[in-house]
């Protein structure tokens, strides 16, 4: 295995099938911040991340673009369609050998990264301070790393842990 994307170094870079039917390549959105989601039809934690997100994406404007990104080998397309249309999710894109996600050392859905205009992995980790002891929101770190992307800072903090569901690389 290749070593895993860490945070100031460039993205791995990296072309999906969305299931629109398109191809979608990292590579063709240089110039602006794109936010990796890590997605799961099935996790409770993607569907409140969901919710939150639905929230930000009209602040962020067209500055930002949110691909959300299947990983699990469990989930057929039927579910994923069906929940991404439940969702109001646009660009979900299928990494049906978890290539990309292993490349970003993603875990969990879901789990974040932002990459910034130059193609720098600027922020790794979860979308907020939610955890298994902490059940209610504090600080929104995806939130936090994107307005200092915006501003052209560096998020502090650039890491965090993610919290949500195991990605699931092999179907059982």
């Amino acid at each position: 295995m290749d070593s895993v994307a860490q945070t100031g170094d460039p993205a791995p870079q990296f072309e999906l099938m969305g299931l629109d039917g398109q191809a979608h390549s990292l590579r063709d959105w240089r110039g602006s911040i794109v936010v990796l989601n890590f997605w799961s039809a099935e996790c409770v934690h993607s569907r409140r991340a969901d919710t939150v997100l639905e929230e930000l994406i009209p602040e962020w404007g067209d500055s930002v673009s949110l691909w959300c990104i299947v990983s699990n080998e469990n989930e057929d397309d039927e579910l994923v369609k069906s929940a991404a249309r439940n969702d109001k999710i646009d660009r979900l894109l299928r990494d049906r050998n978890h290539e990309v996600a292993d490349s970003y050392g993603a875990v969990t859905t879901p789990h974040i990264f932002v990459i910034d205009g130059e193609g720098v992995l600027r922020y790794a980790g979860g979308l907020d301070d939610v955890s298994l002891r902490q059940r209610a929101p504090t600080r929104n770190y995806l939130s936090e790393a994107v307005g200092a992307v915006r501003k052209g800072l560096s998020p502090e903090p650039s890491e965090t842990p993610s919290f949500g569901c195991a990605i699931i690389r092999h179907a059982i």
